[in-house]
C-alpha cells in the first residue's frame, strides 16, 4: 500500500487497549496518510480514562457511544455506519479497523468489495475471520514487543513471538513455485506480496525478525541471491526453494 493514500483510522475504544496507541500509529503511517482518526467507545465510563490523555495527544477523536441496550454493542455499529459514510465520501483510499471483535468482518469485506485498501489491528485473540476478511492483519502484541526492543530478546518467548512451523515454510514454498520462473527464482518482493494476499497475518515480525529475507535465511531451507538492479542501488533479492532431500529407498 502506497504511503501517499488516505486513511480512516477507526478504532473501537471497547475492544483495544490504551497502550502503545504511538507505536500503534506510527505502524499506520507505513501504509497511507490517516486523514481521518476517530476513536468509538460510551466515555462516560471508568475503563476508557486511560484513552483521554492519548487522544490529544495523538490528534484522534472521540466518538461518543452510549451503550442504550444491555448486551448489544453500540459502538459496533455507530464505528460501521461511520466507515459506510466515509466510504460514500469518496475522501480517503483506504480504512485501518483497530479491534479484535469479529463482528467487523462483514464491514471489512464490503470496503474491500467497494474497492478499498483494508489493515487490521487487534489482539492475538482476534477470531480468524476478521482476520482474512483484511488486505493485512497486524498484531498490537507484535508492535509492544517493538516499543521495548525486545524482539531478540523474546524470540524464544511462546507467550509473544511465534515459533516458525511447516506450514509456515509451506506456505512459503509454494509461493516461491507459484512465482518462479523456469530456473526456480522468484523475486522476494512478490513474494512477501503473494503470501499477504494468502495469509493476512503473516508478519515476519511474528517470529522475531523485522523483515521477510532473515526469516527465510533462518529456515536454511531456501536459496537467497542478491541482483544488480539497474534502476537503484539497492540490490534485488531472488529467493528458490532448495531441493528436499530424497529418502533412501528400503
Amino acid at each position: 500500500m502506497s504511503q501517499n493514500i488516505n486513511m480512516a483510522v477507526l478504532i473501537d475504544g471497547d475492544n483495544i487497549p490504551s497502550a502503545n496507541v504511538k507505536e500503534m500509529m506510527e505502524e499506520i503511517a507505513k501504509y497511507g496518510n490517516p486523514t481521518i482518526k476517530r476513536i468509538y467507545g460510551d466515555w462516560t465510563r471508568p475503563g476508557l480514562t486511560k484513552w483521554k490523555n492519548l487522544l490529544l495527544e495523538n490528534a484522534i477523536t472521540p466518538i461518543q457511544q452510549y451503550g442504550y441496550t444491555t448486551g448489544k454493542n453500540a459502538t459496533d455499529s455507530a464505528m460501521i455506519i461511520d466507515a459506510m459514510d466515509i466510504l460514500y465520501t469518496a475522501k480517503v483510499d483506504g480504512f485501518c479497523l483497530v479491534s479484535s471483535d469479529s463482528d467487523f468482518t462483514r464491514l471489512a469485506t464490503r470496503l474491500r468489495e467497494a474497492g478499498m485498501q483494508v489493515i487490521g489491528i487487534g489482539e492475538k485473540k482476534t477470531p480468524n475471520p476478521f482476520i482474512v476478511a483484511c488486505d493485512k492483519f497486524i498484531y498490537i502484541e507484535i508492535l509492544k514487543n517493538q516499543s521495548l526492543n525486545k524482539i531478540e530478546e523474546k524470540r524464544s518467548s511462546e507467550s509473544t513471538i511465534d515459533k516458525i512451523t511447516e506450514k509456515e515454510i509451506n506456505l512459503i514454498r509454494s509461493t516461491i513455485n507459484d512465482l518462479s520462473e523456469d530456473d526456480g527464482w522468484a523475486f522476494l518482493g512478490d513474494v512477501g506480496s503473494l503470501i499477504q494476499k494468502k495469509q493476512p497475518n503473516f508478519d515476519s515480525r511474528n517470529y522475531g525478525y523485522e523483515k521477510l529475507t532473515p526469516l527465510i535465511k533462518s529456515t536454511n531451507q531456501f536459496e537467497i541471491e542478491q541482483r544488480e538492479n539497474p534502476k537503484s542501488r539497492h540490490k534485488l533479492i531472488f529467493v528458490k526453494n532448495k531441493k528436499r532431500a530424497t529418502k533412501a529407498k528400503k
